[in-house]
């Protein structure tokens, strides 16, 4: 299945992509308005026989705004320096465990949606990710059964302002400004990918690639990450672990590659869809999201 979370004129819901639009699974499941509800509640069970019936989609895509695909996680946790290239390139030394920082939900934006460069700085990076979406309570689990425990996979931009990452060794300023964090456009359920490894990154400026690389050219792998990451926490249904960027970051260019206002950002995940962002300045995204509170 690819899942949604959208808004319409009515308000905020959660469906499926269908062949002919999206079918609005949050007016069909009781006790599931959110996709983090039907995750929480073992829904997506239910959602399956929905659309196993082929319903009548009840909207098209251009008639919605979508959402980030999680948008209320209780925890987004974002790994860094998980490539070799993107490692070498920021010239850190290779460390015997997953480099771990957190993003706010406040922070991110969906498919479709700009992402907002502040006027603090201009140096906006882009960073193309595969994120996972946990599917059940996990606690010290092990390699093993670590992708048992996934409920999807989606694309992610970490856009990242680059100064504020290295004002200290803590990378949080510099990732959690408002609207810098792209997740979308959908989550693909694991039982349609078996084997992430297989996956593949592309990210995208104005139509020139930037990065490229696929899933097993990471250093700690994404059962390696679960099993860490629920080390020391506990994960639960809908949180969200951003798996790392490959090499070919702006930052580390000759001269430095800064998205600006105007250009087109796409990350791309063959087996799961393509992210597309606008770089927008603030002072203008105001203006959008006045337009669209008027929608």
């Amino acid at each position: 299945m690819r899942l949604i979370s959208f808004t319409t004129e009515q308000g905020s819901t959660w469906g499926a992509i269908a062949d002919q639009g999206i079918v609005d699974l949050g007016a069909r499941l009781a006790g599931a308005a959110t996709l983090r509800q039907a995750i929480e509640s073992d829904g997506l069970s239910e959602a399956r026989t929905v659309l196993a019936q082929n319903p009548r989609p009840d909207f098209q895509l251009a008639q919605v705004r979508l959402d980030p695909v999680i948008p209320d996680p209780g925890q987004i946790l974002c790994i860094g320096l998980n490539y070799d290239e993107h490692r070498a390139e920021t010239r850190r030394e290779h460390t015997g465990h997953p480099t771990v920082f957190a993003r706010f939900a406040r922070s991110q934006v969906g498919h479709g949606s700009p992402i907002v460069r502040p006027p603090e700085s201009t140096m906006l990076d882009y960073e193309g990710e595969v994120a996972i979406v946990i599917g059940h309570k996990a606690r010290r689990v092990s390699r093993e059964n670590a992708l048992s425990v996934i409920a999807g996979y989606a694309c992610y931009n970490d856009a990242s302002m680059r100064d504020f990452q290295r004002h200290t060794s803590q990378f949080h300023p510099g990732k959690n400004f408002p609207a810098t964090g792209a997740f979308g456009p959908w989550l693909v359920t694991a039982d349609e990918i078996p084997d992430p490894e297989v996956l593949s990154i592309e990210t995208r400026l104005n139509g020139t690639v930037v990065q490229s690389a696929g899933l097993d050219q990471m250093i700690f792998n994404i059962p390696e990450l679960i099993a860490y990451c629920s080390t020391f926490t506990e994960l639960l249904p809908g949180d969200v672990i951003v798996t790392g960027t490959p090499g070919g970051v702006g930052s580390a260019r000759t001269p430095p590659l800064w998205m600006k206002a105007g250009d087109l950002v796409e990350v791309e995940v063959r087996g799961i869809g393509l992210l597309t962002n606008q770089i927008v300045d603030e002072n203008l995204a105001v203006e959008n999201s006045e337009a669209v509170a008027a929608f």
